[in-house]
């Protein structure tokens, strides 16, 4: 396998996996961007990968180098790269104009394919991205109870919104009791009274989430809940942690807002409706807008309200310039309309066959790891037992320099696998697509087993 050089803006002698033209511009970059990149996201072994086009399943690297996309712009690609019906249907719409001050059609008919899905979405509002719709979806959740607080999952991720950021990157050094965690600040300077406005939950604990929530109740809002969290491990939720949540907020009045940015790719109608949640509010993002900037706040028609424009004015105004733009708008409908009952069945199978897969083969190998994720999602953990929570995913530096050696062993077999992140399927992959992986796993384990004489499980 090979390993490229540490230093940042040189190559190794070796066969780089990271090509001649990605190092060039990473030279012009840095002489424009504070580190190089634009998205704290970008991942860098040691440098960024500097991508040419995408077709199907597969993206090609500015040497021209092709490898099979597991990130997909981080799962949004549910379709892959270059989608002949969105392609097409924005080469027609870029014809008749890109935005404009007044609504179009092309809204009315996303909004009701969404709204229709989901019995819970009587009501929908675009904006531009995931933290945008989690963050109108926060405001009128406060709006709508009067509430200030928010309560969260420790270690999930729901955008760069203040409230929503709190105890995102937790620490054990940070992270405090296990019963009751602490809020933590995301970045240097948050403010004390953000953390003072969020209650941190553990994940699959409903005993203790319960207790907090009826504690704080009088000033919570909303409790924000991804029903697989992505960063915090794409730990599937314990039935009995979703009861105790839905029937502790409806004893106080305290909102539940669904982020379903990611995991609307889980089902047809979504991944509450898979996991029992029957949420207030949703948040969308990602597979919605066809491979172009969208958001998206949905939920129950009383709620919504707080958006409507009629009366003098909004008890939360929600606006933006690219709000529901033509192109996104095009390119969602074209691509959800393609996202039918027979793709959501065929995304099932792929993902399950290449979950029991990555399993068969941890268990012939005999090594220290689990496999986690449902539907096209699939995430591969340096740990005996898939982690129940945010804390039993979290890695050690012994385990985090596996994982990333399992990155490199797979972008040196032409397999982008996203590190410390979701990986997704797509509908342009097939069964090759999955013996691929599998194994490309499996022989990245028989040489690990053999380098650490990892003991039997």
């Amino acid at each position: 396998m090979t390993v490229q050089s540490s230093l940042p803006l040189a190559e190794s002698d070796e066969q780089p996996l990271i090509g001649t033209r990605s190092y060039d511009a990473y030279r012009r970059a840095r002489d424009v961007f504070p580190d190089g990149t634009t998205r704290v996201t970008i991942e860098r072994d040691p440098i960024p990968r500097y991508v040419s086009h995408g077709r199907g399943a597969y993206l090609f690297d500015a040497d021209g180098r092709k490898f099979l996309d597991l990130n997909a712009n981080f799962t949004t690609l549910i379709h892959g790269h270059a989608f002949a019906p969105v392609v097409t249907a924005l080469e027609r719409q870029l014809r008749d104009g890109t935005c404009f001050a007044n609504p179009t059609e092309k809204e009315i008919e996303l909004a009701a394919l969404i709204c229709g899905r989901v019995p819970g979405m009587e009501r929908i509002r675009f904006c531009n991205s995931g933290t945008e719709a989690v963050m109108f979806a926060i405001k009128a959740a406060r709006a709508w109870t009067g509430r200030p607080a928010i309560a969260k999952v420790e270690g999930a991720y729901h955008g760069a919104y203040d409230w929503i950021e709190v105890s995102q990157a937790s620490t054990p050094a940070t992270w405090g009791s296990p019963d009751e965690p602490q809020s933590v600040p995301y970045y240097r300077g948050m403010p004390t009274s953000v953390l003072d406005e969020v209650v941190t939950l553990r994940f699959n604990d409903p005993q203790n989430a319960v207790r907090q929530i009826r504690r704080h109740a009088a000033s919570l809002a909303a409790i924000v809940l991804d029903p697989m969290p992505s960063r915090a491990g794409l730990i599937a939720p314990d039935p009995a942690f979703i009861t105790a949540l839905q029937d502790v907020a409806r004893e106080h009045k305290v909102l539940i807002i669904s982020d379903e940015v990611l995991n609307f790719r889980q089902s047809f109608q979504g991944a509450a409706a898979r996991y029992g949640l029957e949420p207030d509010l949703y948040a969308l993002g990602k597979i919605i807008g066809g491979g172009l900037p969208i958001g998206a706040v949905a939920g129950r028609a009383c709620v919504m309200e707080m958006f409507d424009a009629d009366k003098k004015k909004p008890a939360v105004p929600q606006g933006g310039t690219f709000s529901a733009n033509p192109m996104s708008m095009t390119a969602g409908l074209a691509a959800m309309q393609c996202l039918d009952h027979a793709a959501f069945a065929h995304l099932e199978r792929l993902g399950d066959k290449l979950r029991a897969r990555l399993e068969q083969a941890i268990e012939r190998c005999q090594v220290a790891f689990s496999v986690t994720g449902a539907a096209s999602l699939f995430r591969i953990h340096p740990k005996r037992r898939p982690p129940r929570d945010f804390r039993e995913a979290f890695w050690s530096p012994s385990e985090a320099a596996v994982m990333k050696e399992m990155t490199r062993f797979f972008a040196a077999e032409w397999i982008l696998l996203p590190d410390a992140a979701a990986a997704c399927l797509s509908t342009a992959m097939g069964e090759a697509e999955i013996d691929i992986i599998g194994q490309v796993f499996e022989q990245f384990l028989s040489s690990q087993a053999q380098r650490l004489q990892w003991e039997p499980r």
